[in-house]
């Protein structure tokens, strides 16, 4: 008989709920309906801050977001559960509906805590939770303008999260604390002034030991607020705020079990067993608004537990219970890295602590120990959570070093006997997940051979990342070998041959496979290769050995389609054409019968051009002004753009201009894969640069700079890697992250997978190009100057050799004769290709 299973709240733990049914009892016979008060389907709550300056509601909802896969689930967003009744096991919705159940999820979360200081309900006053409250606070910033002052209450993690988004969005931050440091629950004292000084440091004004706090409407009148914040010395600061966020902690929302009668805890939440029953037998809690055995957890990692807990429990797994919680914090605020865990402040008796405290690099590292100075009790990282990762499975474990300073000191961490081979089978590797060493060694076991797969084994690194490079020490202590060979051909990468390249100045192919290689190549080997010397070089790609290594499409400079035919695209950059240009296009296409499309890349596609009238086609169009678009090469392809300030009443700059010197800067620059563009001239986002591999949208003070991004079978939503840039800023910043990719990235790999792949991910390309962290800037700009300089048109250089010209013939003992087998219909009033069997292929001079 199916149960049917009511979950209140969508948020990630009740996500989590309803996956794991799906997966890890996928043969329960349930039904279960999610209501959710937002409208919005579970999104990452964690990641809020990475809607500021994106605004993509979509790109943080979680995978699968309203469990379309799984049909006995049924979402409903934007609904309001008003009460409960116990005794006819139903729900009652602010709509008047009634939903019965036989089992309920409380999955309610949590609520923002709003201290009762004099004027906290002033207009002005937000709080930093939900989708709707940064949406909120954005009208509030963009209404006060830039360089208007916004006061955050709380100096916690999400307090300093909130204050970083008031500087994306042109605010003045002060964060208000009430203890004498930064975020006190996780780190001491010398670690919190040392974060206070990186904070400050970032243009945030601290204000700490805070007693009292009154907020007034300003006397200036108008929408502004006057905070008078009075430390426990009785000095007296005064902020006119254009807004206050309140972020100082959050309450558990156990308000429609108490009207049920259901048993909440002394100090809030809703009481339950290990097993994460409450009081009535039929009504489980889960997440943030649960009280396991009295205790509230407001992490995502106990939260999960806790989801898979009470599935477990629901559908005949009775052996599962709670255990305990993982309470340890690794997380990078605002560029500055902060990690503690287990007994962070020394509490525990006789205990010792170890500290290396370097005011020259600014970083803050303590272990905690036992008497005996054996066992490690727990830790404190500021500036540099490095040793954090292998560190923390070891807590309450017997270290294998004598020399616990050597954890901590830079230069002998390496030697110190700690790394992944020491940790037993029991330690957790993913703290969010509560996967252990032994659960990935048994999926390695099974034949998980990589990190995706162990990703999709045991859900390690789905949720923080930070356990990723763990997850590799694994397999390669498991003695899984992870191949970074280009071909059977080549023993290096494409990153590893890229600098070999670089290094020794080979130009050939043949001089770099009888080096570094064996036989003669494949495939993959020879365009990988052709596209790394295009890349380190402004050879034309047909010149020498060079046109040998080419694909059909770059070897005829052309995409080829279906029926052998190719299509023609000239470069129209930023978008724009001229009218002579125009004319010059639908002659073309008429003299030659060609198929005329309008791409989403804003130009124009000619289809069906034979490859011996190429030659033809192109001569017209350069002597109209008109170069290769390069729709055919893994290179830069389009730079889209909205109209900007040109034309559009909402351009904040001019994004035309600016797309038109991107597109002519990176034009023709070989690459991994195809890359794509855009420049949007506000935060409408008419030209969609979220969707693309480096993205562009105006601010008011600049431009806002995205990575990573790109539609295709595996979309992703670019990521914020810098804001309000001037124009040479951006134009550095963008040099620099195109060439790091080109530098480093695997064979026919894009930008985003690129991204998630990097050591570090978006914090680390953050470092190298914005603060130089690996010495690269000047490098990376050089390269790209090389390339601007020496960039020539390759049809136009074509044109000029009777050599490259001989290629463009569909037979070479009949120049003048077309493909016979080339021919096209007419349907629904387009021209069609007509296939007749297999298509004759060209054949290479």
């Amino acid at each position: 008989m199916t149960e049917h299973i009511v979950v209140v709240g969508h948020g990630m733990v009740s996500h989590r709920f309803v996956s794991t049914l799906g997966t890890r009892y996928a043969d329960a016979d349930v039904a279960v309906t999610v209501i959710g008060e937002e409208a919005d389907p579970a999104y990452d709550r964690v990641g809020l801050s990475a809607y500021v300056g994106a605004w993509e509601r979509d790109a943080l909802h979680l995978d699968d977001a309203r469990h379309s896969a799984d049909p006995r689930v049924t979402v409903r967003s934007g609904r309001l559960v008003t009460a409960i009744d116990t005794g006819a096991r139903r729900v009652e919705l602010d709509s008047g509906e009634y939903v019965d159940y036989d089992t309920l999820v409380l999955a309610t979360g949590s609520r923002a805590f709003v201290p009762p200081v004099p004027g906290h309900d002033l207009p002005g006053c937000h709080v930093y939770r939900t989708l709707d409250d940064l949406d909120a606070i954005r009208a509030a910033a963009e209404r006060a303008g830039a360089g208007a002052h916004g006061v955050v209450i709380g100096g916690g993690l999400l307090g300093i999260e909130a204050a970083n988004a008031l500087s994306l969005l042109g605010l003045v931050p002060h964060v208000v604390e009430r203890n004498d440091r930064l975020m006190p629950v996780q780190v001491d004292g010398r670690g919190g002034a040392l974060l206070g000084d990186l904070i400050r440091d970032r243009g945030i004004d601290v204000h700490l030991s805070v007693t009292d706090t009154v907020i007034e409407e300003s006397a200036a009148g108008g929408a502004g607020l006057r905070v008078a914040l009075t430390s426990d010395d009785g000095e007296t600061d005064v902020v006119d705020a254009a807004l206050v966020v309140f972020s100082v902690g959050v309450r558990p929302r156990d308000e429609l079990a108490r009207a049920a009668g259901i048993a909440v805890a002394e100090r809030g939440g809703v009481l339950t067993d290990r097993a994460c029953r409450t009081s009535d037998p039929h009504v489980y809690a889960i997440g943030e608004c649960a009280a396991i055995e009295g205790t509230c957890y407001g992490l995502v990692g106990p939260g999960y537990t806790s989801a898979e807990v009470a599935a477990g429990q629901i559908t005949g797994d009775a052996g599962t219970e709670f255990t305990g919680a993982d309470l340890a914090t690794k997380l990078k605020l605002m560029g500055v890295d902060v990690a503690s865990f287990g007994d962070a402040h020394g509490r525990t008796p006789d205990c010792l602590e170890v500290v290396v405290d370097d005011p020259v690099a600014r970083t803050y590292s303590k272990l905690v120990l036992s008497d005996d100075a054996l066992t490690l009790l727990g830790g404190v990282f500021v500036g540099d959570a490095g040793p954090y990762q292998l560190l923390k499975p070891l807590l309450g474990r017997t270290l294998p070093s004598s020399t616990p300073l050597a954890l901590i000191t830079p230069g002998t961490a390496a030697d110190s006997g700690v790394g992944v081979d020491s940790l037993p089978d029991d330690a957790q590797i993913c703290s969010c997940n509560a996967v252990t060493k032994g659960d990935l060694r048994e999926a390695i076991c099974e034949g998980a051979c990589d990190v995706p797969a162990l990703k999709a084994c045991t859900r390690a690194g789905t949720s923080c990342g930070s356990c990723l490079p763990l997850m590799r020490q694994v397999l390669e202590a498991e003695g899984v070998e992870q191949s970074t060979a280009l071909c059977e051909h080549f023993d290096q990468s494409r990153s590893e041959l890229f600098e070999i390249v670089t290094v020794t100045g080979i130009r050939t192919f043949s001089g770099l496979i009888g080096r570094f290689g064996r036989g003669t190549g494949c495939d993959i080997c020879k365009p990988t290769v052709a596209s790394i010397l295009a890349s380190t070089s402004s050879d034309h790609v047909l010149d020498g050995e060079q046109a040998a290594l080419q694909d059909t499409n770059d070897h005829f400079l052309a995409n080829i389609q279906k029926n052998g035919t190719y299509s023609v695209v000239p470069r129209m950059p930023g978008g724009e054409v001229t009218a002579e240009q125009l004319i010059v296009i639908g002659e073309i296409a008429r003299d030659h019968d060609l198929y005329v499309k309008v791409t989403g890349g804003q130009r124009i596609d000619l289809f069906g051009a034979r490859v011996e009238e190429l030659p033809a086609i192109w001569r017209r169009l350069v002597e109209a002004g008109m170069e290769s678009g390069h729709a055919y090469g893994k290179s830069l392809r389009t730079v889209k753009s909205c109209v900007g300030t040109s034309w559009c009443r909402y351009g904040q700059q001019d994004s035309v201009a600016m797309a038109v010197l991107l597109e002519t800067r990176y034009r023709g620059l070989r690459a991994p894969h195809k890359i794509k563009m855009a420049v949007s001239g506000c935060a409408r986002e008419c030209a969609e640069a979220r969707g693309k591999d480096v993205g562009v949208i105006a601010t008011e003070n600049g431009w806002n700079l995205y990575v990573g991004g790109n539609g295709g079978a595996t979309p992703r939503h670019a990521q914020l890697l810098a804001g309000d840039l001037t124009d040479d800023q951006l134009i550095r910043y963008i040099d620099r992250t195109v060439m790091f990719y080109v530098r480093t990235a695997e064979r026919l790999q894009r930008m985003a997978p690129w991204l998630e792949a990097l050591e570090g991910g978006l914090d680390h390309l953050r470092e190298v190009v914005c603060d130089d962290s690996l010495g690269l800037a000047a490098e990376l700009e050089q390269r790209m100057e090389a390339h601007v300089a020496g960039y020539v048109d390759e049809w136009a250089a074509v044109l000029d050799d009777p050599d490259k010209l001989a290629r463009f013939v569909s037979f070479v003992n009949a120049p003048e004769a077309p493909d016979p087998t080339v021919q096209f219909e007419q349907r629904d009033g387009r021209k069609v290709p007509v296939l007749l069997g297999s298509p004759a292929m060209p054949v290479r001079s």
